[in-house]
């Protein structure tokens, strides 16, 4: 996949914008601030949805404005496709496919990306949620029909535990009360579903990511990625990995189904002491090992990192192999200036033989000379095309 042509309407930083992106490696330089990683996040939200750097879509809206655009001139090798998604400050998004309205959560069917930031190490040194929003992000991109269950999920989570905070409020306990009965039902039938996607999802990337770890690092420690699932015992969201029996296989769909509910019945009494829905898929933890101990707090700085480039890299390798629109777009934002000059050149190797490269970074000379090709450069929210000799 190409993206050929993005533009911009009331998006962060920017009023308008008109970037023209090319096959190959696309270079955008620009000191911090300028709005470079604002291109890039756009590019981005069509694929998951989401974006790397916040939680909600509003902060994306340009300061003053209800409503920003987002509309991308995507190449499928010889079919074009005009993706558009118009972020409201309230309310739903909207969304069109070559003019035509459609469901938002029919974006990620023709955009695909593969976002490398330096938020990245987050995931492997941070919370829970960091690792949730990385695979969810990736199942949306392999299974576009799981967007809508992940969003029906958490808006049943919220209905749950608005209800379980009412029962502590008015002291209701036990066979009073029977709705909550409705809600288990539903966020075990849809919970089900997203824990075993996400375990099918981690045994297929273990092997890509092994690899891709080894290419990074030069050396084989041994990556793995195990499930904590909260619905086993314990709570990963709280530090409590006694939950994982962590397992890579996923289990059958009955199996997770009986367990969900054999949880929330175990927990029903602490969840009404706190108010809170305390098993399942938004409580799971995906722990990362190398050299069979937890990246988080056992890895050094350049391990921690050579994990986080081989979940992107094998991420886009999945998605390479499996998608007939060929490969997905690489976008490497701001990345090389966190990383040693041994990092920096195995990575640029890797990826430069993709469709289409595009990296982002404040100081030209941090990009290795196999990414550097057609540069565009970014000043308080202009955009220079060097090839094409002018401001866009």
């Amino acid at each position: 996949m190409i993206v050929e042509h993005l533009s911009l309407v009331d998006f962060r930083n920017y009023a308008t914008a008109e970037l023209a992106l090319h096959r190959g490696p696309n270079v955008l330089v620009g000191r911090n601030g300028q709005g470079k990683t604002n291109l890039a996040e756009a590019v981005v939200f069509l694929a998951t949805l989401g974006s790397h750097r916040v939680s909600a879509d509003a902060p994306m809206v340009r300061d003053g404005q209800e409503f920003a655009i987002i509309r991308a001139r995507l190449s499928h090798g010889e079919r074009k496709v005009l993706a558009e998604v118009q972020l409201n400050r309230q309310g739903s998004n909207k969304a069109r496919i070559n003019g035509s309205p459609s469901k938002t959560n029919e974006l990620p069917r023709y955009a695909h990306v593969v976002l490398f930031a330096p938020e990245d190490l987050q995931i492997v040194r941070g919370d829970p949620s960091a690792r949730r929003r990385f695979v969810d992000q990736l199942l949306i991109q392999r299974t576009p029909r799981l967007a809508a269950v992940l969003a029906d999920y958490d808006r049943v989570l919220k209905q749950r535990n608005a209800l379980l905070k009412s029962a502590r409020a008015r002291g209701i306990r036990g066979e009073a009360l029977s709705t909550l009965d409705v809600w288990d039902d539903k966020l075990v039938a849809l919970g089900t579903e997203i824990i075993v996607a996400r375990q099918r999802l981690a045994a297929d990337l273990q092997q890509p990511v092994a690899d891709a770890y080894a290419a990074i690092a030069g050396a084989d420690h041994r990556p793995e990625l195990e499930w904590a699932l909260s619905i086993r015992g314990g709570d990963p969201e709280d530090g409590d990995e006694s939950a994982g029996d962590a397992e890579t296989d996923a289990p059958a769909p009955a199996s997770v189904s009986e367990m969900f509910r054999s949880s929330l019945a175990s927990k029903r009494a602490s969840e009404l002491d706190r108010g809170l829905t305390l098993t399942g898929p938004h409580r799971d933890d995906l722990v990362l090992r190398v050299r069979g101990l937890p990246v988080k707090g056992y890895a050094s700085h350049g391990e921690s990192w050579s994990v986080a480039l081989a979940l992107r890299l094998a991420s886009a390798e999945l998605l390479r192999s499996e998608s007939p629109a060929g490969d997905p777009v690489l976008i490497l934002d701001d990345v090389f200036a966190e990383l040693d000059a041994d990092r920096r050149q195995r990575l640029a190797a890797l990826t430069a033989g993709y469709e289409q490269v595009v990296v982002t970074a404040a100081v030209e000379e941090d990009i290795p000379e196999v990414l550097h090709a057609h540069v565009v450069r970014i000043t308080a929210g202009t955009i220079s095309d060097e090839r094409e000799g002018g401001a866009a």
